[in-house]
């Protein structure tokens, strides 16, 4: 997977976001023909099962084959030509022979399998390569570069050098990694930090490339080359740490090529021997025909996929989005779980928790709400919006705001029924003030923070009168899943998060964390996966922002919270849950662990059969429909094992255990 690491130039104005660009189904050549391939097996075997004359389903088995087939079949070729004989060839081969000797259903089956397994993949590599590249679309394509003498000039972010000035108006994209030299603003970095609350941004403050500024100007001094930004490193770690799953593909490689030429050799030997000794050719062939038949991979692939894409199936009934088969598997070797806060353990957005009027100051709780909220409702700040929302959540009528004004960092001011309402942040609204009043409120601004909640400070005509405390809830079932992942891990998760340390340290009390590692960009979320990788754990990975996408794509497994999740996340994530359940992460980690042990249940019983009737035909006659009523009785048997895993009780019963 490659990526440009600068915004390309026809992306938007810097105050706007391109569209994440998608690869539809469809539009992969592998898709295409994995379903030509099932639509004609579909309407074969109906046919067939009907006692239809073979003319009538004949052509449509042949067309599944040629679909589905040609393809594998030609990579494998070209591979054999390179002297490399893998899985894929092997199993057109196995269609083919099954085919020769009357299996046709069977053989056309095995194709179909193959062409959709490897259509999804394709269409998971393609969504993910779109989602990076879409990445980029964060940066605006062009900064307003300031002149010595102070002019401005648009240039593209790629031109811009480190030590350039560039102006960030209100509403803008800030077009590159930088410091603040004057104004002051409120930057919303939700896609590199994950946190919900806008920053304060004044001079000596440092800004990423993608973040949006709020309602002040702002001048930055460049850090960072274009290439070299936050946003461009986010990207290099997603397309690294996906490569880093490659060691497992090469394993899984090369125990296919060993198994390939084995078949091949063994399917020779059992031809040429018996000719050499003085068998006849047409009892010769028929003996390598009935091995090849016997000794074929078709129970134990589906002793492998069945459980697998059942358990997919019924996740995704549940609102569990899992990729592949490959990714439910993983799931259930998870032995350590990172979660990240906001909107994974916590809702995602902030909410009244904590109305506390002075005392003197003649207000009740419903008063200070409805003076707040009159003065906040022209405002777009989230802490605004939260505050407005709790006053209508409790009913209350709010009268209009007059002369209303709003100053970066600071809050807003109003009029509202004659008197003059400020509310904003305590340490700015009480600066220079030392009366008992003042005093006061800083001590219950002061113990609103020491609970992890957002103080905002309320004054009328000058004169403290109340405190609210904001802050971002807690799931209703995040420490029920946090207790169950300890529980199905045997190890206790930990709480990855860009926010402080104080706000973290409360909410993992909460959740019941007590590994809690704060203040976090991509890079360290990152750096502490691998670190539990290097201590040999393989990590889950639990996230839903931009600035988790390079966790996810480092662990072992990443789920992403469906709801608020960002695309890249989504992307980069192994799995998704789409209904915003975190009740549903261990559920299906649960479900894998069941999926992986009907798998190995199948290929004891495959193995079993594989083996019984290779002895037969070796050491003994095989009569030829016997080997084939036995391989296909084991191939049914181990389907209808695999099959269970698609019964609700299957999806209750990971519940419970993951409960």
């Amino acid at each position: 997977m490659t990526s440009t690491l600068t915004p390309p130039r026809s992306a938007p104005a810097p105050d706007t976001v391109a569209p994440p660009r998608r690869t539809r189904l469809l539009a992969l050549p592998e898709a295409r023909w994995a379903l030509a391939a099932t639509a004609a097996f579909l309407l074969a075997l109906p046919l067939q099962l009907a006692g239809q004359p073979a003319w009538l389903w004949g052509p449509l088995y042949v067309l599944a084959y040629a679909t589905g087939g040609w393809e594998p079949g030609w990579e494998g070729l070209k591979a054999l030509a390179g002297r490399t004989l893998d899985v894929d060839l092997l199993m057109v081969v196995a269609a083919l022979g099954a085919a020769a000797i009357g299996q046709v259903m069977d053989g056309a089956l095995l194709i179909v399998i193959f062409a959709t397994s490897g259509a999804l993949e394709a269409l998971a590599t393609a969504r993910t390569a779109d989602s990076v590249r879409g990445l980029l679309d964060l940066a605006p394509a062009t900064a307003r570069r300031l002149a010595p003498d102070g002019t401005e000039q648009a240039v593209p972010v790629e031109e811009l050098a480190v030590g350039d000035i560039v102006l960030v108006r209100p509403g803008e994209r800030v077009g590159a990694d930088g410091r603040v030299l004057n104004g002051a603003s409120e930057v919303d970095q939700a896609s590199i930090t994950g946190e919900p609350l806008p920053a304060v941004k004044e001079p000596g403050d440092e800004v990423f490339a993608g973040t949006v500024n709020g309602t002040g100007a702002l001048r930055v001094r460049v850090e960072r080359d274009a290439s070299d930004s936050v946003i461009a490193r986010i990207v290099r770690m997603v397309e690294e740490a996906s490569d880093t799953k490659a060691p497992t593909q090469l394993f899984i490689e090369k125990v296919e090529q060993r198994y390939s030429l084995g078949m091949v050799a063994a399917t020779l030997a059992v031809f040429l021997v018996p000719l050499a000794l003085g068998d006849d050719l047409k009892g010769a062939l028929l003996r390598a025909m009935t091995f090849m038949i016997v000794a074929s991979p078709c129970a134990v692939v589906l002793a492998t996929m069945p459980p697998l894409l059942s358990a997919i199936a019924n996740a995704g009934r549940h609102g569990v989005l899992v990729k592949s088969a490959v990714v439910m598997e993983r799931l259930g070797q998870v032995d350590a779980v990172a979660l990240d806060k906001t909107g994974t353990l916590t809702e995602g957005f902030p909410r009244v928790t904590d109305v506390r009027p002075l005392p003197g100051s003649g207000l009740g709780e419903r008063e200070l709400t409805i003076l707040a909220a009159a003065a906040e409702h022209p405002s777009e700040h989230p802490l605004a919006r939260a505050v407005v929302a709790a006053a209508r959540e409790r009913g209350l009528a709010l009268p209009p705001a007059e002369d209303f004004g709003s100053t970066p960092g600071v809050g807003v001011v109003a009029t509202v029924d004659g008197r003059r309402v400020e509310v904003g942040a305590p340490a700015r609204l009480l600066a220079g003030a030392d009366d008992a009043g003042a005093a006061l409120a800083a001590v219950l601004a002061a113990e609103t923070e020491e609970r992890g909640r957002t103080a905002v400070l309320v004054l009328a005509d000058g004169v403290p009168v109340g405190v609210l405390g904001l802050a971002d809830r807690l799931r209703p079932d995040a420490a029920a899943t946090v207790a169950s992942l300890a529980a199905l891990t045997r190890t206790a998760p930990l709480l990855l998060t860009g926010d402080n340390p104080r706000a973290a340290a409360h909410l993992a009390a909460e959740a019941g964390i007590e590994d809690v590692r704060a203040g976090l960009l991509p890079q360290h979320k990152v750096g502490a996966v691998r670190e539990l990788e290097a201590a040999g754990r393989k990590v889950l990975v639990v996230g839903d922002g931009v600035n988790d996408a390079p966790a996810l794509a480092a662990a072992h497994a990443g789920v992403a919270m469906g709801r608020a999740g960002s695309d890249l996340a989504l992307e980069t994530a192994d799995a998704v849950v789409v209904r915003d359940e975190l009740a549903a992460v261990p559920a299906v980690v649960a479900l894998s662990r069941r999926a992986r042990r009907l798998v190995v249940q199948n290929l004891v019983i495959a193995g079993v059969f594989i083996a019984g009737l290779v002895a037969w035909d070796l050491a003994g006659t095989l009569p030829l429909p016997l080997g084939v009523a036995g391989h296909e009785g084991s191939t049914v048997i181990v389907g209808l094992n695999g099959l269970r895993l698609l019964r609700e009780r299957a999806w209750v019963r990971a519940l419970a255990e993951g409960a």
